[in-house]
């Protein structure tokens, strides 16, 4: 028997191939979490990160996502798929997401496949709890293109006979990920909301996130839904507060709605403009997933 980060796996795991689409700092992270024997490939559009992956037990594939015919040579190669990479910038839907999936129907299909979503297909929730059979209101053009993705998917796993989990992402933190801790921010003292008109934010540890990737490739039910998020129940000025007290920093000043709708750019006001609280019964429950770091407050601290 081999061991994990997840507990016991059986000897048939000793023959699988994970194939990483879109590996970036959690897949990389999600590739180091796996067993030795476990053959990992990444695909890749960039010559000059080969070695890189290389370097960390990865066979890069070439191909990218924005020319389907590049993604041929994926069909077959895997037995399990983490697909991590985000949808094009503009447009309606996800070609990406629909290209994939055509190269892998062209032969066996994989036995599992995982797609990294947004909680941003909620839109805004008022501050809601929200489980993963909520209505979908995605409120942005990036959100609902993530949507697409998933609906995408979904077919794909009912046509194909494919195990296909989604995990619902909120924000992801981490000490040594780039840009993955508010530092950066406190520093140059961005505003945020003043406390009535602050909204809920979610977040989950970057190391969490990788092994909640690997737990769902072996343990998600099919067509299954996750939200890959932590215990916090926290409002964005509330985080800021935190990191600032641990960080020795400033806490950074506090604006009314209408006044950081003129000075802040629409890009982070509309993350201003989302309110919800993800419940993750599923991911402990179902997944069998035990959070390193449960809160902000500890993965903060721990840093």
């Amino acid at each position: 028997m081999l061991t994990s980060p997840l507990g016991a796996l059986p000897m048939r795991f000793r023959r699988q191939r994970v194939l990483i689409v879109g590996c970036g700092d959690v897949g990389l992270r999600a590739a180091a979490a796996l067993p030795a024997r476990v053959r990992v490939l990444a695909l890749t559009s960039t010559p000059t990160r080969r070695g890189e992956l290389r370097a960390c037990g990865i066979t890069p594939l070439p191909g990218n996502l924005d020319q389907g015919a590049t993604l041929r040579r994926l069909a077959g190669l895997a037995t399990h798929v983490l697909h991590l990479a985000p949808p094009p910038a503009q447009g309606k839907d996800d070609s990406r997401t629909r290209d994939l999936l055509c190269a892998l129907r062209r032969r066996t299909p994989p036995a599992a496949l995982v797609y990294g979503s947004t909680s941003g297909v909620y839109g805004d929730c008022g501050g809601e709890w929200v489980a993963e059979t909520r209505a979908l209101q995605a409120g942005t053009a990036r959100a609902r293109r993530r949507v697409a993705a998933e609906r995408q998917l979904r077919f794909y796993g009912r046509s194909a006979g494919v195990r296909t989990s989604i995990l619902r992402i909120p924000g992801i933190y981490a000490p040594d990920r780039l840009g993955g801790t508010p530092r950066e921010r406190l520093l140059k003292g961005t505003p945020v909301l003043r406390a009535e008109d602050d909204v809920y934010t979610n977040h989950i540890h970057a190391d969490d996130l990788a092994r909640a990737c690997l737990a769902a490739l072996w343990r998600g039910a099919p067509q299954r839904v996750y939200h890959a998020s932590d215990d916090s129940e926290l409002k964005m000025g509330d985080y800021f507060d935190l990191a600032a007290g641990l960080y020795g920093l400033p806490r950074p000043p506090r604006l009314p709605r209408l006044q950081a709708a003129q000075e802040l750019p629409p890009t982070l006001l509309s993350f201003m403009s989302e309110s919800r609280r993800l419940e993750n019964t599923r991911l402990k429950r179902e997944l069998r997933l035990r959070l390193r770091y449960p809160t902000v407050t500890a993965g903060l601290r721990a840093i």
